[in-house]
């Protein structure tokens, strides 16, 4: 119930100060193609219930046609003015309707499509059973997705090889150690992340050390080494990549 009633506070109170900023920016986008300016696509929350996402839209109209879900930073479906938006986030500031809503939180596991979720392990099925939110552990560690995925040959592949593992865990500690404390530190991280990623990463280190996580995550974390391919929970690294 405190939660929500954060969530709630929290949205209504963001759309107001954020939407002197989203309102030209959201013209910005419809003047590119005279298309709608926010992208609205079908997410699965809490209990697999389907809800739909509001998100500013970064990329040409109907990208989502090509087929492909995962996003490097040089894919050529991301608009001029989306390059911008992307990297200061601000197709997530329209979230927080879907927050006032009640479909997501402020901070949870973020949410996926439903061919995503299919694919789900039992141990990541675990991931639905809260609402999605804005921002989580992983948002923070891996807010250079599309770095990591630049010049890949198929994002999709190496998405599933190189980031899901990592962030299904780091979403099932965030449930395992929810709370009003932990949330809000989450949030805390996140915004400092804006200023310094370095210092957001050694945050995100030092709570996962108190929180006594797995040391492979925490290494992970740290985002000092290259990833290497890994199952993602519950599951068994197979095909090429299993002697890895």
């Amino acid at each position: 119930m405190l939660k929500r009633g954060f969530d709630l506070l929290a949205s209504s109170l963001g759309l107001l100060v954020a939407a002197p900023l989203l309102l030209p920016v959201m013209l910005l986008v419809w003047l590119q193609d005279f298309h709608n300016p926010l992208y609205i696509s079908d997410r699965v929350g809490l209990g697999e219930k389907a809800f739909k996402m509001y998100k500013l839209r970064s990329m040409i109209f109907n990208a989502d046609r090509t087929g492909v879900s995962s996003t490097s930073a040089n894919d050529q479906r991301i608009s001029r003015i989306g390059h911008f938006i992307r990297r200061y986030k601000l197709d997530e500031l329209t979230q927080l309707l879907n927050v006032f809503l009640g479909d997501m939180s402020l901070v949870g596991p973020r949410p996926n499509v439903r061919a995503g979720t299919d694919v789900y392990t039992k141990v990541e099925k675990r991931l639905l059973s809260v609402r999605p939110g804005i921002t989580d552990l992983a948002s923070i560690v891996f807010a250079d997705e599309g770095e990591i995925l630049r010049d890949s040959q198929d994002p999709d592949r190496d998405y599933d090889l190189l980031i899901r593992p990592w962030k299904s865990r780091l979403a099932l500690l965030s449930i395992v150690h929810q709370s009003f404390i932990f949330d809000f530190k989450i949030l805390v991280l996140t915004a400092k992340a804006i200023l310094s990623r370095a210092a957001a990463l050694a945050g995100v280190v030092e709570l996962l050390n108190v929180v006594r996580a797995p040391s492979d995550v925490i290494r992970v974390a740290a985002r000092a080494e290259k990833l290497v391919p890994h199952a993602p929970p519950g599951a068994e690294l197979k095909g090429e990549y299993a002697k890895t």
